[in-house]
């Protein structure tokens, strides 16, 4: 009689054709269900910042991106938040922002780039003190880029976007009498701002990011005195000469705009306050 293997007798069924209790396999236990996963915590919305409160640097509800935590840095050191030559320490600017260290680090390197923090290899960073130099370089800039945005843009500002610049000269003048330097720097930041945009030069656009908070630390002094007041007839004169299409005119009134600060050059250290690294 042949002999059966192993696998052969699992198969056998029972005469009257069910299976036998060798070839039916016992049913897997259930597996018990996941427990959810808790929603992750939620970021409490951050106090009302007042401009220019010391301290200021407070969290946002919504993660910062490289470009917020840079406009916020950026902010602080124009409103004075941060003084000039203070210390920055990434790891106490990232706790105070909610962040991690990399994007603050990110920004550094741009405010650097801007002139408005110094640093050197082994050496502390720390917020640049205004010196003549570097608003002089910055005003430079800052003039030949808006006379490009102003010619581009001759011709092609509507009705619309002279109105806008109309009412941020309203704005501009309303914070001058109120005192308020960071209003009337948003304000003239708006107007300034409609010809650029309407110019559609990114390459104008990302060079004024640049350089202009290194002058509106300057400009924001001039704001907080009487005599940003000239500004508003400045303002006047360059729309009017934006609504007529006169690029000649528009070109001088700008220029003198962006050097109304050159009285309070003669305030400033000559000398800059870069660090210089080991050569």
């Amino acid at each position: 009689m042949p002999r059966t293997s192993a696998g052969s007798a699992a198969n056998t069924s029972a005469p009257d054709g069910s299976a036998t209790a060798s070839s039916v396999r016992p049913a897997r236990p259930a597996r018990p269900p996941r427990p959810a996963r808790p929603a992750p915590p939620t970021r409490p919305a951050p106090p009302a910042r007042t401009p220019g409160e010391a301290g200021a640097l407070a969290p946002v509800a919504r993660p910062l991106l490289r470009d917020d935590v840079y406009a916020r840095l950026r902010d602080a050191i124009v409103d004075g938040t941060l003084a000039p030559d203070e210390q920055l320490r990434d790891q106490d600017l990232a706790e105070r922002l909610g962040v991690s260290r990399t994007p603050v680090r990110e920004a550094l390197l741009r405010l650097e780039q801007s002139g408005l923090v110094v640093t050197a290899p082994g050496r502390s960073t720390r917020v640049a003190t205004v010196d003549r130099r570097s608003i002089v370089e910055a005003q430079s800039v800052v003039t030949a880029m808006h006379e490009v945005a102003i010619r581009e843009s001759l011709g092609r500002l509507t009705a619309l976007d002279l109105d806008a610049m109309r009412a941020a000269n309203d704005r501009f003048a309303q914070a001058l009498r109120r005192g308020d330097a960071d209003a009337a720097l948003r304000a003239d930041d708006e107007l300034h701002d409609i010809p650029v945009r309407v110019s559609g030069n990114a390459a104008v656009a990302a060079v004024l990011e640049q350089y202009t908070p290194a002058l509106r630390r300057l400009a924001r002094l001039r704001f907080s005195s009487l005599t940003g007041r000239a500004s508003v007839a400045l303002h006047d004169e360059l729309i009017a000469a934006l609504e007529r299409a006169d690029g000649s005119v528009a070109y001088a009134v700008s220029r003198r705009t962006w050097h109304t600060l050159e009285p309070l050059l003669d305030t400033l250290p000559l000398t800059p306050t870069r660090m210089e690294g080991p050569r």
